[in-house]
């Protein structure tokens, strides 16, 4: 039985939601407050305008970001769509027109006949079926009403992200692992790279000597004491970063015979496997080509693959895993599912794929059927499971990276062969899912 659904927000997840809806089957009202409502960072009234790069990134599919892009291609994305009709050369990367993009998007939603797009704000959570796709610029009205339902701590208006590596790029001979004073979890929790007094000075030196992002007078930061970028931290003197987060204090050093370092990087997990860690404390606005160089300063990540870079910006997003079901929804509104970069994913093509994950589960539920997450060897398989299972005491948005996935059954020396088994068995795993769960693409489930 189909029904009349809501979607708020008319960015690229909300855009999206709202199309796959209508093409199951639905009546959507999308509810867009601009023009009534402008936000700092938009520059028209057009649904799904790009506010930053125009890049949707890799579409080779043994990248992480291309991988995404073949599950989106499967349920029928109009991004992707779009995106090609609006299409600049760009190499591998799906680079667009930002304009000529905004303008076939808001074209293709405005003129499905099972859309209706009402320009004004929701400042309550709607009654009936409903996804919320209202990004990190979420009005101050919506966003009270978030916090009412998720409480006090369901809610983040700062996010300030360390650097995530992978595994198998760390020189284990040099890392060790130890919990700090024997907290924190079961020994290899984290994982330490020592310093001696010269490496220290010197990766300080290269800290304070490196660029940092400007940002746009909309992202500006009021910095707060408990999340310091670490070159702020370290303009207060040499000293600063060894008496903070790199404080080497109960951390004896194996290598040393037991003796103590002059500093200490501390890595910790990120997930069940050990495949990616964070670099605690390190929360930067360093350009990503500064952070490469002065980061890999580290004893033991000299050859370290970034899997996230660090950022510090404002943004709105939801403690997905302390507050939410594994689908995004509200625990005891399970016809309200969040989507997009509200949810704790950061990226255009994440935002989206989320988005069209709560509408095919959206329309289950109206269906009565049962929601479905695709399983954690896809890449969005992956990224639904780092939103439901991280720490709610750590969460921190994320995008797309093969350190997600499942490890292979077999470990793999060589990069590229690794990737390209990674790929083949995420899309044939993607595959399988839909067609356990009798999932279509957008155009089948409209032509049904």
């Amino acid at each position: 039985m189909m029904s009349r659904v809501t979607v708020v927000g008319g960015g690229l997840s909300g855009s999206e939601a709202a199309y796959q809806l209508a093409e199951r089957g639905h009546q959507v009202d999308l509810y867009e407050m601009r023009p009534l409502r402008g936000t700092p960072a938009h520059q028209t009234d057009l649904l799904g305008e790009v506010v930053c790069t125009n890049s949707f990134k890799s579409v080779d599919p043994t990248n992480a970001h291309g991988l995404l892009k073949t599950e989106m291609r499967a349920l029928g994305s109009i991004l992707l769509r779009v995106a090609e009709e609006a299409r600049v050369p760009g190499g591998t990367a799906l680079v667009v027109d930002r304009h000529e993009f905004a303008r076939r998007m808001t074209a293709a939603v405005e003129s499905h006949p099972r859309i209706r797009i009402v320009r004004e704000e929701v400042t309550e959570l709607p009654a009936g079926p409903t996804v919320i796709a209202t990004g990190p610029l979420t009005s101050d009205a919506l966003s009270e009403r978030i916090r009412d339902a998720l409480g006090e701590e369901g809610l983040a208006f700062f996010d300030a992200i360390a650097p995530i590596v992978s595994d198998d790029s760390l020189d284990r001979s040099v890392v060790f692992a130890a919990s700090r004073w024997g907290r924190g979890g079961e020994e290899g929790d984290y994982l330490n790279a020592p310093m001696t007094a010269e490496q220290y000075t010197a990766f300080v030196e290269a800290l304070l000597g490196a660029q940092s992002h400007e940002g746009h007078d909309w992202d500006a930061v009021p910095y707060f004491e408990g999340c310091l970028p670490i070159e702020v931290m370290a303009q207060r003197g040499v000293d600063t970063l060894r008496f903070g987060p790199m404080k080497p204090i109960g951390l004896p050093v194996p290598q040393w015979g037991g003796k103590r370092a002059h500093a200490v990087v501390q890595l910790r997990r990120e997930d069940r496997a050990g495949q990616m860690w964070n670099l605690v404390g390190f929360q930067t606005r360093l350009k990503i080509g500064e952070q490469a160089r002065v980061f890999r300063m580290i004893p033991g990540l000299e050859n370290a693959e970034f899997l996230r870079w660090g950022s510090i910006h404002r943004n709105t997003y939801l403690n997905f895993p302390g507050r939410l079901t594994r689908y995004g929804s509200l625990r005891d509104r399970p016809d309200l599912i969040f989507a997009g970069q509200l949810t704790g994913v950061e990226g255009y093509t994440e935002s989206t794929a989320v988005g069209i994950l709560a509408a095919v589960n959206l329309d289950r539920l109206v269906r009565g059927l049962e929601p479905v997450i695709p399983p954690p060897t896809t890449m969005l398989g992956g990224l639904m499971r780092y939103l439901a299972e991280s720490d709610p005491r750590h969460f921190q948005p994320m995008n797309s990276n093969l350190g997600l996935l499942d490890p292979l059954d077999q470990p793999i020396r060589d990069k590229q062969r690794k990737r390209e088994l990674l790929s083949r068995r995420g899309q044939a795993d993607f595959a399988a899912w839909m067609e356990e769960h009798g999932i279509v693409s957008a155009e089948a489930a409209s032509a049904a």
